[in-house]
């Protein structure tokens, strides 16, 4: 089965649309994004067209990549204290002459939609989650949806990134995996991913994954967003993997559609931890 998520996706954001015009909800996103790197431009272009479709307002900072860490500090800051802006996202990789944790950490942990904030990422680790990364929950979601089970399952995470493999692997431990999580340092790593129930794959390397390292009807997630001639690929070698593999994300049309999704969800749950804790007023 081709796990795609263009209807689930459609259906989390109507569901964030009505909620926004029922309860007649102000909602704004700030997007910041640092230089000129084109995969995060559309990245940035694509969230900020779900936030028209949805009914959420957006501010797109677009600031120039001699920007210095003081000067993006400042622009946070501002807007961790205005009352009007729900959520905050700092559109990464960031040039290297910044710090990305250190910005990280100075976002206002309620308007971190992304989940970022060691805040955030600390009540996931302890069970008791907020704002969750937008990739990581979305992921759930989708085996969720497709009714993939999930308890007692091997799942082997490839990538150790605190975007998608830190936080993936928390969520599915959550919901009683057992989890390994492979790197660059892992030794024999097909032996490890040949015994996955459940192999998720962030590691950003075109075809990575091919059909001698999976498991027989297994189920696989593609989180790689990489081009070969200018065309989309995943980390797995789909057309390898297809015939061997039970269940298996397509790119595009997979866990990235699940990401903005998520995202517009997050705003809403953010929203609403900011009027629990009177931010800004």
């Amino acid at each position: 089965m081709i796990l795609a998520a263009k209807d689930l996706a459609l259906s989390i954001k109507d569901e964030v649309k009505k909620n926004v015009a029922e309860n007649n909800l102000k909602l704004t996103l700030a997007v910041i994004l640092v230089g000129e790197d084109n995969a995060s431009k559309i990245y940035v272009r694509n969230k900020k067209i779900a936030c028209e479709y949805i009914g959420i307002k957006s501010l797109i900072y677009e600031l120039p990549e001699s920007i210095s860490q003081n000067e993006l500090l400042e622009i946070v800051f501002e807007l961790n204290e205005r009352s009007d802006v729900t959520g905050i996202l700092v559109q990464l990789p960031l040039p290297k002459h910044i710090d990305e944790a250190f910005i990280m950490e100075n976002i206002n942990p309620l308007k971190d939609v992304d989940g970022f904030h060691p805040e955030n990422v600390g009540k996931l680790t302890l069970g008791s989650p907020k704002l969750v990364p937008c990739t990581a929950i979305g992921i759930i979601k989708l085996l969720e949806h497709f009714k993939i089970n999930i308890d007692g399952e091997n799942c082997v995470v490839v990538g150790r990134s605190n975007d998608v493999g830190k936080p993936v692997a928390s969520l599915m431990l959550a919901k009683n995996a057992t989890v390994t999580i492979c790197h660059s340092h892992t030794k024999n790593l097909a032996q490890i991913t040949k015994t996955a129930d459940i192999l998720i794959s962030a590691v950003g390397k075109a075809k990575f994954i091919n059909c001698d390292m999976i498991k027989e009807n297994s189920t696989l997630i593609d989180v790689g967003m990489n081009r070969i001639d200018g065309k989309l690929c995943g980390d797995i070698d789909f057309d390898s993997c297809i015939s061997k593999a039970k269940n298996i994300t397509p790119v595009p049309g997979g866990v990235g559609l699940m990401t903005i999704a998520m995202l517009m969800q997050n705003c809403i749950i953010a929203n609403a931890l900011q009027k629990f804790r009177n931010v800004g007023k």
